[in-house]
């Protein structure tokens, strides 16, 4: 019985885990790419007034973008439901990746008005805490190692690859 509660539960959480992965590997590089439009003067006062904002209002420029790609993704699986599945998965792939982009600097601007919210806190802290784990879970599982193996390799591949060519082509 235990055996079969650790599979489904393997099963269960292997999407999230992968969702969250996701999340995880594109936060940090697609917060930082909507952070350098922080150099354009206007945008860089839109940024200082989002981070002024009290939590409430905070709460409010979170939320709403997120919220406001919503229809994108049904006009999506409107296209999907058409047979447009090449412009919907281009649809749903932008949208994951404007949204992903947004959210994180939106959040990165918002969180210290938004942890002053007690219910924001008392919910954000443990959510954060599980994500950690299900990504800790994740990394030391076997074909995360093995794909990281995978990815060096390539990578050292492709390097020195890159190296024969310019000794031939210098």
């Amino acid at each position: 019985m235990n055996r079969l509660k650790k599979i489904l539960r393997g099963l269960l959480l292997a999407p999230v885990a992968l969702f969250l992965l996701f999340e995880e590997w594109g936060w940090e590089p697609l917060a930082a790419a909507f952070a350098a439009l922080g150099r354009l003067p206007w945008w860089s006062r839109l940024e200082r007034f989002i981070t002024g904002l009290p939590p409430w209002a905070a709460l409010l420029a979170f939320g709403v973008p997120v919220v406001a790609l919503i229809p994108v993704k049904l006009l999506a699986l409107y296209l999907f439901g058409e047979g447009h599945i090449t412009i919907g998965l281009g649809l749903i792939l932008a949208a994951k990746l404007a949204g992903t982009a947004m959210a994180a600097r939106l959040f990165q601007l918002t969180q210290p008005a938004l942890m002053r919210m007690a219910w924001f806190a008392r919910l954000y802290t443990p959510w954060k805490a599980w994500k950690d784990k299900i990504i800790a879970q994740a990394r030391a599982s076997w074909p995360w190692r093995m794909a990281r193996r995978l990815k060096t390799r390539v990578k050292l591949a492709g390097t020195r690859l890159l190296a024969a060519l310019k000794a031939v082509f210098s």
